[in-house]
């Protein structure tokens, strides 16, 4: 039995219409994007079983499966655990535009969470960054917020 080439013909579909589509960031999801909104701070989950404090909030603790119902305040910083200056273009999701190039991405652990949290970092020489360094969130001008993960521009490292 061999492969037959044409049975391994890609096919194409292409549309010419836009699809949109909307989803459901859920009850935590949306009182997250309403506190970075409204307050400029982050919200977590703690989880009744093993005290792990979650951000973004989540409705179940992974290790426990316990259901999460507590809400926590954190604040607007936290410690870089890893990083990668990132140089090759590509198309925002979020904006449709090509994000400029070298940027930084962070793996943060936000004040008061147990788990990290993904962002932009301003900084994209390697050689002023460092795994440990604290971070505070830079957030959008009030008048500006639109409640989604946009509203934070970017983490700058506090000196």
């Amino acid at each position: 039995m061999g492969i037959d080439r044409k049975d391994t013909e890609l096919l194409t579909v292409t549309f010419d219409k836009g699809m949109p589509y909307e989803w459901s960031i859920g009850k935590y999801g949306s009182r997250f994007f309403q506190e970075i909104k409204e307050h400029k701070r982050f919200l977590g989950t703690r989880c009744p079983k093993c005290g792990r404090v979650l951000v973004p909030p989540r409705r179940i603790c992974g290790p426990c499966f316990q259901e999460l119902d507590e809400l926590v305040e954190l604040s607007d910083t936290g410690t870089i655990m890893a990083f990668s200056v990132v140089n090759y273009p590509f198309i925002d999701p979020a904006t449709g535009i090509q994000r400029p190039i070298p940027y930084t991405y962070g793996y943060i652990n936000i004040d008061g969470s147990d788990n990290i949290f993904s962002h932009i970092i301003n900084e994209t020489d390697a050689n002023k960054i460092k795994v440990g360094m604290k971070v505070r969130a830079v957030f959008k001008e009030s008048q500006e917020m639109e409640g989604n993960i946009q509203d934070i521009k970017h983490f700058e490292i506090i000196r």
